[in-house]
């Protein structure tokens, strides 16, 4: 982390940018009013990204886990992958560990800088496998109404897992779906539009 100034935002922030060797930079700015100079506190996102794994090792330590990180920085998007020795409790029910997780990283980001950047964790491609699991379903499911002309509600799911649900079944001929209920126990109902 670095504090560069300049007489412009544009100035500090090039500033910022060289001194890190980057153009990939998280930043906080203020102004000195009565000298009207900007001073912007900077970070790379490779520094940032390092933070937060020491962050998540600290918590993961705490429970008892060992873990390793696997990072990727692609379109300022951190995506820090892990590999413990005990994934199902790194995960949690339905994947609701690992969102706490990242929502508490994301919160600390927040606090610290002022900004939102786009962070994903995910535990050897957990979040991968349950897409892929909720497509299977969801194709499976609607097979099952079209056939039967029964609508079929599906398990409790965040707002991702509905979202993925409905995208699978946009173009899927005979039926339609709807989300229902009130968070946390909000589903996704798969309906037969060919009812007679």
């Amino acid at each position: 982390m670095i504090e560069t100034e300049g007489k412009t935002i544009l100035e500090a922030l090039e500033n910022a940018k060289n001194e890190l060797q980057t153009e990939s930079i998280i930043y906080k700015k203020e102004e000195k009013k009565e000298e009207n100079i900007f001073k912007v506190t900077a970070i790379s996102y490779q520094e940032l990204t390092k933070e937060i794994e020491d962050f998540v090792a600290d918590i993961t330590e705490y429970l008892g886990l060992l873990v390793n990180f696997e990072t990727n920085i692609r379109e300022e998007t951190i995506t820090l992958t892990m590999y413990s020795n005990n994934n199902p409790i790194l995960i949690g029910k339905n994947g609701r560990t690992l969102k706490s997780l990242e929502m508490l990283v994301k919160n600390k980001i927040k606090q610290e800088w002022g900004i939102s950047p786009k962070i994903v964790l995910d535990v050897e491609n957990y979040k991968e496998r349950r897409i892929d699991y909720l497509e299977r379903l969801a194709i499976k499911v609607a097979k099952e109404v079209r056939a039967t002309k029964v609508d079929a509600e599906l398990e409790n799911m965040n707002s991702f897992e509905r979202r993925i649900i409905h995208n699978k079944l946009t173009n899927f001929k005979g039926v339609a779906t709807e989300s229902t209920g009130e968070e946390p126990n909000r589903h996704v109902v798969i309906k037969s539009v060919d009812k007679e």
